[in-house]
């Protein structure tokens, strides 16, 4: 039986997760009387949730085609530019890789990113163009626009020479030749199989056993799994390895306890072992970890591991001190805090986690505001309480000059005509240069921009408003340049709530002529609490406990005639693009609050003329 591994690859939204459930379906993974999921791969909740992928995860399929009885493992990849750590680590397991691309959309940031990477491993992808259903699809256009992009990111000629293949994902179907209809996949199985050459790796499996490890989670009942493509030799339980770090040195000895293999959506013990070119995890290690290499006891030399392009984007993590810390989660001290990022920074190559000079904090540098609100969200699912400073750009220095460098994103932005005056004037103002704009079908423009990563930090929120919800941004990091100078965002003040206590009706009633309430009536605050945005540029130190006066004319019952607006309640990645400098986000599992660093007003005045 031969072998073939391939990852999908793709801009978020392109499709990748359906296509791989149809490719699970239609190669009789599920049993007749199997339930099957939508977007099986997405098993994570918070993926099912936001309805991404944000970890890479492998599958395989057994298909009987023209060339007999193939395996084919796959990987689906993340599409969001934030989750790139994980496309960049994964196309090093694969000898193939499938290109999705939108036949409406067309090439995106993100398909420039992927495919970039996927050209420098010396992968030779297969084009697909999906959802060639759609009402607006072009897929010649997008044929033509994906051969520019092959070739302006220095493709081979063999690379160039790549085939392509329409596709409907949803609907399960696939053709080589649009006039000639089809009903299932099939071609695009045996085009995987005869366009994917079999691993290189099963030449070398009489050599002692090698493998990088790629992917690392823990198993309650197998402790820590490390996942790979097998580089030689054979991997049998109970066989004695050793872990080796990049430069070589030993990190750990052990014996593997189980060599698990991907069959369909399940991993299966596979006793009788593993042989080169199939990608299995292994249990049976527990320090070694991403881009280490476990091979036999005999082997010195580690395997060369890919690098990962640096995080761009910072914050701040500290421990919990508001007045209201404690009440609600159970993982409150720094240590633990400290352990559970340190965790997530060892399986996941993209972050890195520092301790402050103070050491009262924990810096987390990661790709984008998105990757960094996925793990806090999945700390405060846990029972962690944090606070969280606004994110900030990881700046570089320039070896030769000296001179101060800051990360530059790609942005692509799809919307209606009507809008693009007022989204080009808003990104010219933080600095953004305009590349090139054009219509781009159905009373939509197409506009494309070079930004500073800082200018896009809080955008969305404001782009979203601009465009009334119909707009698109998409963007991927770029390159690194010279600093642009100061930005002015231009966000309002914010109204601080001068006491601790609940709020009332009648006082958030008064004060809404003063600005957008965050908060409702009959709800905890203390003091240095934002409560609302200011409708002035400057920070209101209000009272929101003030109740009615009551006389023996007025009655308490003729307070609950108030009526308030609803407040607007921000969500976690929207509540950490919003606040400034001298402002923290409170994450609790159940509350999510703003608050001053400085909780008592006289203090932030004086620290205000300070400045």
């Amino acid at each position: 039986m031969s072998l073939r591994n391939i990852a999908i690859i793709a801009h978020v939204d392109h499709g990748k997760t359906t296509l791989v459930d149809q490719l699970l379906a239609q190669s009789g993974v599920f049993r007749a009387n199997e339930a099957t999921v939508e977007r099986a791969m997405d098993s994570n909740d918070q993926e099912r949730e936001r309805g991404i992928t944000i970890l890479a995860k492998c599958t395989s399929v057994l298909w009987h085609g023209k060339a007999g009885e193939t395996r084919i493992n796959i990987i689906d990849t993340p599409g969001h530019a934030d989750f790139g750590g994980e496309v960049e680590r994964i196309l090093g397991m694969v000898d193939g890789c499938v290109l999705l691309v939108d036949a409406e959309e067309g090439v995106m940031p993100q398909t420039k990113f992927v495919l970039g990477k996927a050209l420098k491993m010396g992968l030779r992808p297969i084009l697909c163009l999906n959802k060639v259903d759609r009402p607006h699809a072009d897929p010649d256009r997008v044929l033509n626009d994906a051969f520019d992009l092959f070739a302006a990111m220095g493709a081979t000629d063999e690379q160039l020479d790549f085939p392509h293949i329409y596709a409907s994902g949803k609907n399960g179907w696939a053709t080589l030749d649009l006039s000639k209809p089809n009903d299932n996949l099939a071609p695009l199985f045996d085009l995987i199989v005869d366009h994917v050459p079999p691993p290189a790796a099963e030449a070398r499996k009489d050599e002692p056993f090698r493998m990088l490890a790629v992917l690392i989670e823990s198993d309650p009942f197998l402790g820590r799994l490390l996942t790979g493509r097998i580089e030689a030799g054979r991997a049998v339980p109970g066989m004695a390895i050793h872990a080796l770090s990049r430069e070589g040195k030993e990190i750990e000895r052990g014996r593997i306890t189980k060599v698990l293999a991907f069959r369909g959506l399940k991993r299966q013990p596979v006793d009788e072992g593993a042989e080169a070119g199939d990608i299995v995890a292994i249990a049976g290690l527990s320090k070694a970890t991403v881009a280490d290499t476990l091979c036999a006891m005999e082997v010195t030399e580690a395997l060369p591991a890919q690098p990962i392009d640096p995080p761009t984007i910072s914050m701040t993590v500290s421990v919990n001190d508001s007045p209201l810390a404690g009440r609600e989660g159970d993982k409150v001290q720094s240590r633990v805090i400290a352990a559970r990022l340190l965790k997530e920074a060892e399986s996941n190559v993209a972050i890195r986690v520092t301790e402050t000079p103070d050491k009262d904090a924990y810096e987390v540098a990661g790709r984008g505001e998105l990757q960094l609100g996925v793990l806090i969200e999945g700390m405060r699912r846990e029972g962690f309480e944090v606070s969280i400073s606004r994110p900030r750009v990881v700046f570089q220095t320039d070896p030769e000059t000296g001179e101060r460098l800051e990360p530059i994103e790609d942005v692509m932005i799809d919307v209606d005509d009507e809008f693009t005056g007022i989204v080009i004037e808003k990104l010219s103002a933080r600095k953004a240069e305009l590349k090139d704009m054009g219509p781009s079908g159905a009373g939509k423009t197409r506009i494309s921009l070079m930004s500073p990563s800082r200018s896009l930090i809080g955008y969305q929120g404001e782009f979203l408003t601009d465009t009334r919800g119909s707009g698109v941004l998409n963007r991927v990091f770029s390159h690194y340049e010279p600093y642009k100078g100061p930005i002015d965002a231009g966000r309002k003040g914010v109204l601080v709530s001068n006491s601790d206590g609940e709020t009332a009706a009648y006082a958030l009633w008064n004060l809404e002529e003063r600005g957008t309430m965050f908060v409702g009536a009959g709800e905890k605050t203390y003091q240095g609490m934002i409560i609302g945005e200011n409708s002035r540029s400057d920070d209101l130190d209000v009272n929101p406990m003030k109740a009615k006066q009551l006389t023996n004319v007025r009655a308490s019952g003729k307070d609950e005639a108030v009526r308030l607006t609803p407040p607007r309640r921000l969500t976690l990645e929207q509540a950490i693009a919003y606040i400034e400098e001298d402002e923290l986000v409170e994450v609790t599992p159940k509350s999510i609050r703003l608050r001053k660093k400085v909780l008592n007003p006289s203090f932030r005045k004086k620290r205000v003329r300070e400045d």
